[in-house]
């Protein structure tokens, strides 16, 4: 069932909004249903919100298991400072 909502914004905010709408063929109230619904869905992961580019990334460099940081930042503070 649709119920009528009554929105107070800045009049810039509406033009702009509704040039959007006309660009890309929707309705301005269809843009705000579905902007309602996805903030409102259940909640995303930290995962989720990361690009998918950077997720294909994932994985990409193995790190050998045998890493010290410490020893090796303190090696290198050692070396940049000699």
């Amino acid at each position: 069932m649709d119920t009528k909502l009554t929105l107070m914004l800045e009049k810039r905010v509406i033009e702009r909004a509704k040039a959007y709408a006309r660009r890309h063929r929707k309705s301005l109230s269809g843009m705000v249903e579905n902007y309602f619904k996805n903030l409102t869905d259940s909640p995303k992961t930290d995962e989720e919100d990361v690009p998918e580019l950077v997720k294909s990334l994932k994985g990409i460099a193995k790190m050998p298991g045998n890493l010290d940081f410490k020893k090796d930042y303190a090696k290198y503070l050692e070396d940049k400072y000699k």
